[in-house]
């Protein structure tokens, strides 16, 4: 069978340091990477690195710093809100009569009595 690629060929060999920085957070980490870039940084070490330039990290990802944002641009959370308020408003509504008819039942069955 020739052509069919062995474990030792499936991963990349060529492992270089690399500096990703998340801009928006103005967060930056070296690491051991395979991506490459033209771009170049200089490290706190004085050693200039490739640098990758990545929009979200665990500086600014929403489950890492505890920020929930809710981004709903067809309004779904809003009329979800607004049909549990109605739901809410009519279960007020239907115990309000259902007391008033027991208060009313009541009273009938009062004078009946007398």
């Amino acid at each position: 069978m020739t052509g069919i690629m062995s474990k030792k060929e499936l991963h990349p060999k060529d492992y270089n340091y690399v500096v990703f920085s998340d801009e928006a957070a103005k967060f930056s980490f070296l690491t051991k990477s395979t991506a490459k870039s033209e771009e170049t940084i200089k490290w706190t070490d004085g050693k200039e690195y490739p640098l990758v330039k990545i929009q979200i990290s665990s500086a600014s990802h929403p489950f890492f710093t505890g920020e929930e944002k809710i981004i709903d641009t067809e309004g779904r959370v809003d009329r979800f809100k607004a049909r549990a308020a109605k739901a809410a408003e009519r279960k007020a509504a239907l115990s309000n009569k259902a007391a008033k008819a027991a208060k009313e039942a009541a009273k009938k069955a009062a004078k009946e009595a007398e």
